[in-house]
């Protein structure tokens, strides 16, 4: 009896474990699959990239918990077998070496030496919460991504309201969907042609990247004004209307979400802003590919 009864404290402990990391997972995988993904105009292949990109650790995290909750000594061979391969992958003494191998060894010993007999609630912690998870909040962002605005004009814009008046660059160099540095696009910005559709061998400076101010004012919600503000002293936005990736700013079909301005930080860094309204500090050597930026003008 209480052999029995520290084996299904050991599994408990396991099942406890297995279910933060399934549930944290499929918290972060719907999010960002509806913040950076969901950019293609087919719907089957953001469904794709959905499971490939976004949701295929947490449901690796329940289909491995519920093997190890109903064949204990086959969920831990499986979790080592795991941690071997992490560690193939990301070596010792790192990041991946703490926060992966060592917690897959671990919930490897505790499902060996850990056994349920009753699994309703555990399956139900390490399965059916993280899949209403799943479909709660992806209910809740599919719907608002599929009412965005797009009138489909990518071209040269004059956008004005919220105190700003700007002409934004049509979609091209000036608009680019290929990852960017901040000097990048400041070099480009002053090479970009007075139609914006190509780069001279010497500066013009007659575009460049917006400000934050500029950029929080213009942020938009259902193809208006979102009624950005940027507090100088707090270095924050607020807005009336939660922003989102539409037109006439942005290209709901381009997998970028974030721009550069040109307000600098310090020497090292300066403001990207999100579609959805953040504002944050990043390295102006910073080359991403969800990171680009759409250079303005005076209209």
């Amino acid at each position: 009896m209480e052999k029995e009864k520290k084996q299904k404290i050991i599994a408990w402990i396991a099942v406890s474990i297995s279910a933060v990391f399934a549930n944290l997972w499929a918290f972060w995988g719907i999010i960002e699959n509806f913040h950076e993904g969901w950019y293609f105009q087919s719907f089957w292949q953001n469904i794709f990239l959905m499971f490939i990109q976004y949701l295929l650790m947490p449901l690796g995290f329940m289909i491995l918990a519920i093997v190890s909750v109903r064949w204990n000594k086959i969920g831990s061979v499986l979790h080592l077998f795991l941690a071997a391969g992490a560690y193939a992958l990301f070596g010792k003494m790192n990041a991946g070496f703490f926060f992966v191998i060592i917690p897959l060894i671990s919930l490897s010993l505790l499902y060996w030496f850990g056994r349920l007999e009753k699994r309703k609630l555990a399956y139900i912690m390490v399965a059916g919460l993280p899949l209403l998870i799943i479909f709660g909040i992806g209910i809740f962002y599919g719907i608002r991504v599929s009412d965005r605005y797009n009138d489909n004009n990518f071209e040269t814009r004059l956008i004005k309201g919220n105190g700003v008046e700007l002409t934004w660059a049509p979609q091209g160099p000036g608009w680019p969907d290929n990852g960017t540095s901040w000097f990048e696009a400041k070099k480009i910005c002053a090479h970009l042609s007075e139609d914006g559709k190509s780069l001279s061998e010497n500066e013009i400076n007659i575009w460049r990247l917006p400000t934050v101010d500029e950029a929080v004012r213009s942020l938009v919600y259902r193809g208006t004004n979102a009624g950005g503000v940027w507090d100088e002293k707090t270095k924050s936005a607020s807005y009336k209307e939660w922003p989102d990736k539409e037109s006439p700013l942005w290209n709901m079909y381009l997998k970028t979400i974030y721009w550069w301005t040109s307000t600098e930080v310090n020497d090292s860094q300066a403001y990207i802003i999100v579609y959805n309204g953040g504002v944050w500090p990043r390295d102006k050597k910073l080359r991403a590919g969800y990171l680009n930026f759409r250079a303005v003008k005076e209209k």
